[in-house]
């Protein structure tokens, strides 16, 4: 489905967002704190709203695309993604509350976050990554 795009400044906006998060989500491929499924939801949601080539070209992303189809289509988050923001999570935890020197209200409120965090992702269905690379054969057009 097409969305009607609106204003030639609206879609400038959008479009240079959905560069952001597109290149943000990239980096969170190689830094094991920055996830990086939410920011190519954030890229396609811009790009919905900017380019069409691009919103294709995230979704049908050979690396990507699957990671936010299983997401639109299922709302699951693949098993490898569930484990290691979770293993993440637990080393942060770790370490905030031996080394980090921060106040207790710091620590206690960093520790809900990430416990929050945690629970949401834990409660999601999950794919697994056979189901995952089934899908990542088909080209999908959203």
């Amino acid at each position: 489905m097409k969305r009607r795009l609106g204003k030639p400044l609206q879609r400038a906006m959008y479009l240079m967002l959905g560069i952001v998060f597109f290149a943000t989500g990239v980096i969170g491929v190689f830094l094991p704190v920055l996830p990086t499924t939410p920011f190519m939801l954030l890229a396609l949601w811009a790009f919905s709203n900017s380019s069409q080539k691009l919103h294709d070209y995230v979704w049908n992303h050979k690396r990507y695309g699957p990671m936010v189809r299983a997401w639109k289509q299922y709302g699951a988050i693949p098993l490898k993604a569930k484990i290691s923001a979770i293993a993440v999570m637990s080393f942060s935890a770790i370490f905030v509350v031996f080394f980090s020197g921060a106040p207790i209200w710091a620590i206690i409120s960093a520790l809900a976050l990430m416990l929050v965090g945690a629970t949401y992702m834990a409660t999601r269905p999950t794919l697994r990554d056979t189901d995952i690379e089934k899908s990542s054969n088909k080209k999908i057009v959203n």
